[in-house]
């Protein structure tokens, strides 16, 4: 899973659902929303503006496709359920993107009720750009401290251009120590924007890194936080 903050905003998956499965028997269309994708929240977060026209591909399957634009920090925001008998599905389903701002569609072939699955995207802002995790005890222990490793980069982001590569253990921010995944989410939401130095560990040599942290942009008119 790719992480924009790692832990405070991510890209996630979605519910599960297969291509062609309809939610329910209906001849009308249906667009659901993935949990968590509300039109302020892809505002805030999307990397450019929403497209005058969405690019529209075919998937091949929901799983492979997801976790292959989630490497390219696309986040799925919906999926659409679209009969036979609305005619002209592909319309329907290019319309859709337009009123929801997607920035790619995939749509997958009609299963054998003859409704047709589509999967609308929009390429995200990375703060951070990588997934990490708690350190295991045993990490712990080699390393003297708490601390997180790092799990998947995506390219040309803060993480990527500061040279953070898989595997590598950051120990401490700006020459903190902290604990734990929970404690740098939280030294990352308090410091976008910034320039930070992240202490790590790599092949047991100790290295610094200064990371630019991207920043969140906040809807018109949110003057809170």
């Amino acid at each position: 899973m790719l992480l924009l903050l790692a832990g405070c905003a991510q890209i996630r998956p979605g519910p599960p659902s297969r291509p062609g499965e309809p939610p329910a028997v209906s001849n009308a269309p249906r667009y659901d929303a993935v949990a968590g994708q509300d039109p302020a929240t892809i505002a805030a977060l999307r990397a450019a503006p929403a497209p005058k026209e969405p690019v529209i591909g075919a998937g091949t399957t929901l799983f492979a496709d997801e976790q292959s634009l989630n490497g390219k920090s696309f986040a799925r925001i919906g999926d659409a359920y679209v009969p036979a008998i609305v005619g002209n599905v592909r319309e329907w389903i290019a319309d859709q993107g337009r009123r929801v701002g997607a920035d790619r569609i995939l749509i997958y072939a009609p299963g054998s009720d003859g409704v047709t699955h589509a999967s609308y995207y929009v390429r995200y802002r990375l703060p951070f750009g990588a997934t990490f995790r708690s350190v295991s005890a045993e990490e712990r222990e080699m390393l003297g401290s708490g601390g997180v490793q790092i799990g998947d980069v995506v390219a040309g982001t803060p993480a990527s251009e500061a040279n953070l590569l898989k595997g590598d253990f950051i120990v401490k921010f700006d020459g903190r120590a902290f604990a734990d995944r929970a404690a740098f989410e939280k030294l990352l939401r308090e410091h976008l924007g910034a320039r930070v130095t992240l202490t790590i560990s790599r092949n047991g040599a100790v290295l610094q890194r200064l990371v630019r942290l991207g920043s969140i942009a906040r809807p018109a008119g949110d003057l809170k936080q």
